[in-house]
């Protein structure tokens, strides 16, 4: 395993990735509405990347990827692809996850919206995942290991009832999008790689209504719960600090983190 330690300089190239990468979801929120597709809210995200930002969509031909977002709705865990013919309602939630590349640094970041009118089943399972996002963060620093943030999200999901997704987890990122190491959403304490000023990785946990059980769409990305329940993801960006970890992807809401 070849962990990549980043000194100040990177981190600030890093950090002006991720932070246009959270402006991209501040200024998609108001679009998120009963009555628009997925595949708009595509639209939008790009050509704010590419007008405004002008930087890079990074999500456009990884792997053969031909849009700029993952728009995951209800069901959906990750990598839904946005749609023309997809249409929002009520009571949908979805994840809008994107990434964008400036001055060759990656800045990758998600976030749920509650769509219309909610039921509050939905509004609690975005509600505690978001809570197990913020667990892993408020305790990462040096001399944790993964195996620590996967435990504190573990305990947080089944606490309320809900399970961890295991087949997906978050990366590290710099100047290259997926990179190790793994960090797993699910573990034992004190277990794995020990964390360590200037590394820098996501956290993403996905959370479900059911079962953790995953299957994968005859399109080859769209991930969905094997049984059919819903599913929730809040993914950051951070680095590791000398005494803790600092947020690079936060939006303008998380003044707080």
């Amino acid at each position: 395993m070849n962990i990549s330690i980043k000194d100040k300089n990177d981190i600030e190239k890093l950090r002006n990735a991720g932070q246009l990468a959270a402006n991209v979801l501040n200024m998609i929120t108001e679009h998120v509405k009963p009555g628009i597709s997925t595949g708009k809210l595509d639209d939008i995200c790009h050509d704010f990347i590419v007008n405004e930002q002008k930087a890079i969509p990074a999500n456009i031909g990884y792997n053969g990827y031909e849009k700029t977002s993952c728009i995951s709705v209800n069901q959906v865990i990750c990598h839904g692809i946005p749609n023309q013919n997809k249409i929002l309602k009520d009571n949908d939630i979805v994840n809008i996850d994107v990434t964008v590349l400036k001055d060759d640094w990656y800045g990758d970041t998600s976030k749920m919206f509650l769509v219309g009118k909610t039921q509050p089943h939905n509004e609690k399972l975005v509600t505690v995942t978001q809570e197990c996002l913020y667990k892993a963060i408020e305790i990462a620093k040096p001399g944790i290991t993964l195996g620590d943030i996967g435990h504190v999200i573990q305990t947080h999901a089944e606490k309320n009832h809900y399970s961890v997704v295991e087949d997906y987890c978050g990366h590290g990122i710099g100047k290259v999008y997926h990179e190790d190491p793994q960090v797993l959403h699910f573990g034992k304490p004190g277990t794995g790689i020990e964390l360590v000023e200037g590394m820098c990785f996501t956290i993403e946990p996905m959370i479900n209504q059911g079962t953790k059980y995953t299957k994968i769409l005859s399109d080859g990305w769209t991930v969905e719960t094997k049984d059919g329940r819903n599913s929730a993801q809040w993914e950051h960006t951070i680095a590791i600090t000398s005494n803790g970890c600092d947020v690079l992807t936060k939006r303008d809401e998380e003044r707080f983190l």
